[in-house]
């Protein structure tokens, strides 16, 4: 009877799916790091989060790394006439008591040549480099394919005319357009 119950429960945790979780550094709280299941032959994914500065200093999201893709870049979305963009930008600004919130449609952590697939309930290893902050390391759940928002997290609020929407501070790359 005891050891069906510890079965049971063993059976149980190793199939509950990965929830969204708060990571806090000295600087900063990392709040619902998450990314979607990608397709087999997909090469490219993003991580999105919110993050907010603890200690009233402003600070700047410049980078970040992870062993299942070749680089990371942060990207945001622009309208450019009637098709969104997306551009690589320099960095994201976090301002002092504040918070940003990396969505899609606006600011993300892109993962560029992926190693493997991004497979729902599992976890993406990330390094996010910051100005201030320096290097912080977080762990993002993967959600479904068609996710909108981390699973257990806040639903961000999607303001096609938001300022992370406007080309301010892009810096030119390569984009990908998208119909409206």
């Amino acid at each position: 009877m005891i050891k069906t119950f510890l079965a049971a429960v063993i059976l149980l945790t190793a199939t509950l799916p990965a929830t969204a979780h708060v990571e806090e550094s000295e600087h900063l709280t990392i709040s619902y790091p998450w990314s979607r299941a990608t397709a087999p032959n997909q090469k490219v994914g993003a991580v999105f989060m919110e993050i907010s500065t603890k200690d009233g200093k402003a600070d700047r999201l410049i980078g970040g790394s992870t062993p299942d893709a070749e680089k990371v870049e942060i990207h945001n979305h622009i309208m450019d006439g009637d098709v969104m963009r997306m551009r690589r930008v320099d960095g994201v600004e976090i301002p002092a008591g504040g918070s940003v919130m990396l969505a899609p449609g606006g600011y993300h952590v892109m993962l560029i040549g992926l190693k493997a697939p991004l497979f729902e309930e599992t976890v993406i290893p990330l390094t996010l480099i910051f100005e201030n902050a320096g290097t912080v390391e977080i762990e993002a759940v993967v959600e479904a394919a068609g996710a909108r928002a981390a699973s257990g997290g806040p639903m961000p609020k999607m303001d096609m005319k938001h300022e992370s929407m406007k080309n301010d501070g892009m810096k030119q790359g390569e984009g990908h357009g998208m119909s409206k």
